[in-house]
């Protein structure tokens, strides 16, 4: 995808590209891909993500295909503003695990001039809006939304279906704890586990109501 603004830059401000999508469909692999062709323009790039992130290495972004880039990881989106000084190109993976800060900073960086990249996941493990992308989404100038295929049906994917019995909303995994659904796989999955979660009276519990009526 051709992104790079051709006008004169000097009267040109800055923009805001979000790659978003669910597990496994490629957003930071694609992240990835346009931080090194900046980077082969001798465009001063730098790269961000959240300190929490520790999958693959502590200071590399690396897709789930072992492609990689050096980061910096950060405790919070405050902390990119003050790094992020004299950039050309700003690169931020998992952008869903920052606060809410992470919109006023992209939109700052994007008024100075300077172009911003990020990637994370839009919907959550229950299929909800995640976090800060959605507000992301809604002030960027580009939105790529990358699909994975579906485990189960084959068709495209869009939701991550957590595997592992966990509730938090921020639990870190791979393809052990999560799998990428389409639409119909996790209503189903989804339902499933709903039926599964309704409790069931006992024999005895039956019996001893009866005995009341």
């Amino acid at each position: 995808m051709f992104l790079e603004n051709t006008v004169n830059h000097k009267e040109q401000f800055g923009w805001i590209e979000v790659i978003c999508g669910s597990m496994f469909s490629g957003k930071t692999e694609e992240l990835i891909r346009r931080l090194k062709r900046a980077k082969f323009a001798k465009q001063k790039v730098e790269i961000f993500k959240p300190a929490i992130d520790k999958r693959y290495h502590d200071e590399m972004v690396v897709s789930h295909d072992s492609n990689e880039i050096r980061s910096t990881p950060v405790p919070s989106a405050s902390t990119i503003r003050l790094l992020a000084d004299g950039c050309d190109v700003v690169g931020i993976d998992e952008a869903q695990f920052f606060d809410d800060e992470i919109v006023t900073v992209c939109n700052d960086l994007a008024n100075r001039g300077v172009r911003v990249i990020v990637a994370g996941l839009d919907m959550d493990f229950k299929g909800n809006p995640f976090g800060p992308m959605p507000n992301l989404m809604a002030t960027a100038e580009y939105v790529t939304k990358v699909h994975a295929v579906c485990t189960r049906t084959g068709n495209l994917a869009q939701f991550s279906y957590r595997k592992a019995v966990n509730d938090d909303l921020v639990f870190l995994g791979e393809t052990e704890e999560y799998e990428p659904l389409s639409r119909g796989a996790f209503y189903k999955a989804m339902l499933q586990e709903r039926v599964k979660n309704i409790p069931v009276k006992g024999v005895q519990t039956v019996n001893s109501n009866k005995k009341n009526l």
